[in-house]
Parts: C-alpha cells; sequence; structure tokens
C-alpha cells in the first residue's frame, strides 16, 4: 500500500518544478546565446560551465553545516531569491544589448551559487516533510518535477533564443524563478531540536567519515564524481559541435537537449514499476550502464552525423541515469543519520558537483587544442569507467532497501 505524501510537500515538489524549470531555460539559453551572439568555441564554453559550476566547488561545504544547524527553508529562499537576482540581471543586460562573455560567467556563478544552497537543504529537509517508508515515492515525485524541466526547458529556450531573443528566455526563467520563491514562502518546516554548539570542522569530519567508511555512500560517491567529470568534458564540446559539424540551428540544438528531459520523464514514471520488479541494487546500475551506452550513441555521430543520433544519445542519458537519481537519493537518506544529511548531502555535492567544473575545463582545454572529436571519445572513457565503478561495489548486490535499514 502506498503512503500518500503530505500537503508540506507539495508546496517543495511545485517550487522544486519550478526552480529547475528556470535553471534549465537560463542553462541552455546561454551557450547557444553565447555561440550566436557572441562567437563562443569550445574553450569559451568550456569557461562558461566551469563558472556555473564553480560554486558547487565553494560553497556546498559551508551551506551543508549550516543546513544541519540551521532553518533549511529558510536557506531555500534566499537562495532561489539570488538566482531570481542573477536571471533578471541577464534580463536586463539582454534587452540593453550589453551582453558578454564574462557578464555570462559571472551572473552564471551567482545563479549557480543559489542552486547550491537549494540542492543541499532540499534532501535534508525531504526526510522531515515524509515518513521513511514514502522517501522512494517523495524522490521520485521531485526527479519527475525534475525531468519535466529538462523536457521543456530547452526546447523554450532553444526556440524562444531563435524566434524571440534572449531576453524572452530570460525573461521567462526569471518568472518562473520567482513563481519558484512564493511557493518556498508558504513552505511549513517542522520544528527540531537544536544540535548543541560544536566546532564546524568536527561536524564536517564526522560526515567525511561516514561517506567514506560507509561501503554503500562511498561506491555513490565515486560512481558520480566519474559521471559529472564525464559528462561536463562532453557538455563543453556539444553546443558547438552541435551547431559547426552536425548542422543544427539553435531550435534543433534545444530538441536535443530537450530529449534528455524527455528520457528523464519516461525514466521517472517507469521507476515505481522497475522498482516493484528488479531488485534495487540492480535498478542503480542500471544508470551508468545507460551512460556509456547514450555516450556511444553520440560517438557515432562522429561517423554518421545526425541530430537524430544526437537526440537518442540524450533521450538515453535521461532514461538510465533518472533512475540511478532516485534510488542513489534514496539509498543516500536510508542510511545517513537525519542530522548528518545536510553535512553528507554537502559532501557528495562538493564532490561530486564539484567535479563539474574540472571536467569542464578539462573539455575547454581538450576542445580548444584537439577539437570536439576528442571531447566526445574522452567523454565516452569516462562513462566506462563509472560503471565499472558501481558494477563492481557492493551495491549491485542489494536486494532491497530493507537490507540496509
Amino acid at each position: 500500500m502506498n503512503t500518500p505524501l503530505p500537503r508540506s510537500f507539495k508546496f517543495l515538489a511545485g517550487a522544486n518544478l519550478a526552480a529547475q524549470a528556470a535553471e534549465q531555460v537560463s542553462l541552455a539559453a546561454v551557450p547557444i546565446v553565447a555561440v550566436l551572439a557572441l562567437n563562443a568555441g569550445p574553450g569559451e564554453i568550456g569557461l562558461l560551465n566551469t563558472a556555473q559550476s564553480l560554486p558547487f566547488l565553494l560553497l556546498s561545504i559551508p551551506l551543508g553545516l549550516w543546513v544541519d544547524r540551521h532553518s533549511r527553508r529558510r536557506l531555500m529562499v534566499s537562495a532561489e531569491l539570488l538566482r531570481a537576482l542573477s536571471l533578471a540581471a541577464l534580463l536586463l543586460a539582454a534587452v540593453s544589448g550589453q551582453l558578454t562573455l564574462t557578464l555570462l560567467a559571472l551572473l552564471g556563478f551567482v545563479g549557480a551559487s543559489g542552486t547550491v544552497g537549494f540542492s543541499v537543504a532540499a534532501p535534508a529537509l525531504v526526510p522531515a516533510l515524509v515518513p521513511r517508508e514514502a522517501l522512494g515515492a517523495a524522490n521520485s515525485r521531485l526527479e519527475l518535477a525534475r525531468s519535466a524541466a529538462f523536457a521543456a526547458g530547452p526546447a523554450l529556450a532553444g526556440a524562444l533564443v531563435s524566434w524571440a531573443g534572449a531576453g524572452t528566455a530570460f525573461a521567462l526563467a526569471t518568472a518562473l524563478s520567482v513563481l519558484g520563491l512564493g511557493l518556498l514562502w508558504r513552505l511549513p518546516e517542522p520544528a527540531r531540536v537544536p544540535a548543541p554548539p560544536r566546532r564546524p570542522w568536527l561536524d564536517l569530519k564526522d560526515g567525511a567519515r561516514l561517506v567514506w567508511q560507509h561501503p554503500l555512500l562511498r561506491a555513490l560517491l565515486l560512481t558520480a564524481v566519474a559521471w559529472n567529470l564525464s559528462w561536463f568534458v562532453f557538455q563543453a564540446a556539444y553546443v558547438p559541435y552541435a551547431m559547426r559539424a552536425l548542422g543544427l540551428d539553435a531550435s534543433a540544438v534545444g530538441l536535443t537537449l530537450a530529449a534528455y528531459g524527455a528520457g528523464m520523464v519516461l525514466g521517472a514514471l517507469a521507476a515505481p514499476t522497475i522498482l516493484a520488479g528488479l531488485p534495487f541494487g540492480v535498478v542503480v546500475v542500471t544508470g551508468p550502464v545507460f551512460s556509456v551506452a547514450a555516450m556511444a550513441t553520440m560517438v557515432a555521430t562522429l561517423v554518421w552525423p545526425s541530430g537524430v543520433l544526437a537526440g537518442t544519445s540524450f533521450f538515453l542519458f535521461g532514461v538510465g541515469p533518472i533512475l540511478y537519481a532516485i534510488t542513489s537519493a534514496t539509498l543516500r537518506q536510508t542510511v545517513t543519520p537525519h542530522a548528518m544529511l545536510g553535512r553528507v548531502s554537502s559532501i557528495f555535492l562538493t564532490v561530486n558537483m564539484g567535479a563539474r567544473p574540472l571536467g569542464a575545463a578539462i573539455g575547454g582545454v581538450v576542445g580548444a587544442h584537439w577539437g570536439a572529436a576528442a571531447c566526445l571519445v574522452l567523454a565516452l572513457a569516462g562513462f566506462g569507467v563509472q560503471a565499472l565503478v558501481i558494477i563492481n561495489s557492493p551495491v549491485r548486490r542489494l536486494t532491497s532497501l530493507g537490507a540496509v535499514v
């Protein structure tokens, strides 16, 4: 029997949908605008991705330590306000004709700082809003919202930039962020007993020890590091490669990116059925294996240039990894004490998401010196590594979450 999700969680799910949509519209619009208006290549796109990813490396730990001792709702409201302000500034710059690569990078950094706060606080708040037996359903709901944003955001961004200019895309992103802010304002947060005073580095030490010494958490961490490095090597090259080598226009690039979201939606909808029919560990491994198949499909466009193949690649990237996102988040929340969820989430963000600027920088350097094809092949090798890590870990042998409780 399914445990119903409380009304309070629905405010979080709605805010998550609006915030994710705002982020995806802006993330898709920025590189398209950079290529079309500012003649950016793989090197410049890699630098933009680095700027948008660096806050995960710099801010995740401090915010995670803060979340374990203070209001998670307050942090999420502040974070979304920061994102809304950065998007409004992008809108003003686009309308006034003042966009530059430096400004895109700076505002991307500010907006991503808001994303970090949201990303650290939300996983720590979920177990306080829903009962333990409903964690899987709650995470599926959040990932379905994120999937819908991935599906609609890039296509909207590509179409709006192509038909109406960058300002319209940034206006939509700003409006969505403001909507998310309004929903967060109505989100209740259950009271909790204040933690006793303690030096922050001791809290961080406890969290790091738990992540590294727990075999399941360590495997999830290492897999995500390799995945994010590979993904951002790929992302540094994709938009210039698609527009120049595959001959896709801005709208077509948006559609290929939207295939990623479509795959995520399908995977999120299918997750309950898949989890009911397969051992839990097998479902976790599905995402990394699908990632290898997806990147191999993209590499095939080097031989057979095709927008359809590129879209298929992104679709596969959506279907499998969304199952990994749902199951890995549920597993992490299950094995982590509630009082440590903030710092554990922050460690995952710092190490995993913090791998993004490194991957983007590697992609930028490789793309600038050896071309987009080298980035695609390098990314394929990286995805192979992350699949091997999780397949050879104890995660694969889990039959159910009950085996780790």
